[in-house]
Parts: structure tokens; C-alpha cells; sequence
């Protein structure tokens, strides 16, 4: 990589990302007569990848997730180089943001961190109670079909100007589906960030929350490499 501004691009969009759409679960879902809940939630996940493709797409991208990066690589639009560097600084733009939520969050009197900063779970700590199998599934499709909806979107051949729209929707349709099984992830740094912080049964469970976004990311992308590469006839 020849300019490390890609890298400080990422940092900023996954801070952005864990903050303002954990931010939103955890400061505003539930707030007294005016919370936003899981439709508020779930925009203000696909609000922040709207905003900062926009911001930064045009310098490194706008990945900010280690599956998205991994997916783009498995499917031949970013290098294999690159890869480490995006997603360590993903990593350290998601503990910043989540570091950030938790001096805010705190300065409520009543806060205490088993109140937790919107990390993702199974089991016990699914916020509908699914178990790890139904959490194992939903995170590897969902993140599948979200690498499907990026690379068709970022296709040269797509209508131009419109990817961000179609990445931010598609990530709060996510959410709209998967909230009330895993508090929805298809991000690794988005998990690792909260559960750094909360620690306990969080950190415990996040192991899921890499392996399954990984193998859905490079499923989805391989897909769509497979699916795009065949021209087909106005007339099929």
C-alpha cells in the first residue's frame, strides 16, 4: 500500500460505524417517549455506511468491516496486501468507537456496564434467546447476501453514483431482520469493539462473530464473481 491515508480512511469509517450505530442502540433505542427502537437502530447502522462512503469511498474504498474487505479480496477486487492493514485499522476504529460509546453511556447515573454497548450474541445473550446454530446461520447468509448486494453495486457495469444508497439499505434491511437474533453483526470489528470493552460473556461469544461473517463474506463474493462472469442475452 503506498499511502497509509487508505488506512486512516477505515479508522474513521469503522468509528463512525460502531459509534454512531451502537451509539444509537445504546443511547437512544429506549430513550423515554421519543426512542428510536429497532427501525431507528437499524438506520442508524445503514446511515453511517451511507455517510462515510460518500466521505471516504473515493480513498480507500469504505470497507470497514474485515468480512467486506476479505470478501473483495476472495472475489478479486482488492489485493491480498492490502488486507492486514484494513483490517487492523477497522479493529482500531471499532475499539475507539466503542471506547468513545462507553464514556458517554456512563455519564448516565443509572448506567453500568451490564447494561452492556449493543454487543452481539447468542444464547443467553441473544436479545430474542436464539441459540448458536440459528445465530451461526443468520450471520453467515446475511453477510453473504451482503457481499452479493456490494460487489453487484460497485460493479462497473451498475448505474453510477448510487452504491452507497444500495449498501446502506441493504445493511438496514440486515438489521431489520437480524436484531433480535444476534444484534446483528456481519462485522467483526463492529463485535470485537464492544466486547472488548463489556468483556465476559460478549468476548466469550465473539469467536462466531468472526468466523461466520468471514465464510458468508468470501460465499457471497465468490457467488457473485460466478453469477457476474456470465453474459446473458436480452432474449434468454
Amino acid at each position: 500500500m503506498k499511502s497509509i491515508n487508505p488506512l486512516i480512511a477505515e479508522a474513521i469509517g469503522t468509528f463512525w460505524l460502531v459509534f454512531g450505530g451502537c451509539g444509537g442502540a445504546v443511547i437512544a433505542a429506549a430513550f423515554p417517549q421519543v426512542g428510536i427502537g429497532l427501525l431507528g437502530v437499524s438506520l442508524a447502522f445503514g446511515l453511517t455506511v451511507v455517510t462515510m462512503a460518500y466521505a471516504i469511498g473515493h480513498i480507500s474504498g469504505c470497507h470497514l468491516n474485515p468480512a467486506v474487505t476479505i470478501g473483495l479480496w476472495a472475489g478479486g477486487r482488492v489485493e491480498g496486501r492490502t488486507v492486514p492493514g484494513y483490517v487492523f485499522a477497522q479493529l482500531f476504529g471499532a475499539v475507539m468507537g466503542a471506547a468513545l460509546l462507553f464514556v458517554v453511556a456512563s455519564g448516565k447515573a443509572d448506567w453500568n456496564i451490564a447494561s452492556g454497548l449493543a454487543s452481539n450474541g447468542y444464547g443467553t445473550h441473544s436479545p430474542g434467546g436464539y441459540n448458536a446454530t440459528a445465530a451461526f446461520v443468520i450471520e453467515l447468509v446475511l453477510t453473504a447476501v451482503f457481499l452479493f448486494v456490494i460487489m453487484g453495486a460497485t460493479d462497473a457495469r451498475a448505474p453510477a453514483g448510487l452504491a452507497p444508497l444500495a449498501i446502506g439499505l441493504c445493511l438496514t434491511l440486515i438489521h431489520l431482520i437480524s436484531i433480535p437474533v444476534t444484534n446483528t453483526s456481519v462485522n467483526p470489528a463492529r463485535s470485537t469493539g464492544p466486547a472488548l470493552i463489556e468483556g465476559g460473556i460478549a468476548l466469550q461469544q465473539l469467536w462466531l462473530f468472526w468466523v461466520a461473517p468471514i465464510a458468508g463474506a468470501v460465499l457471497g463474493a465468490v457467488v457473485y464473481r460466478w453469477v457476474a462472469g456470465r453474459r446473458i442475452d436480452a432474449t434468454d
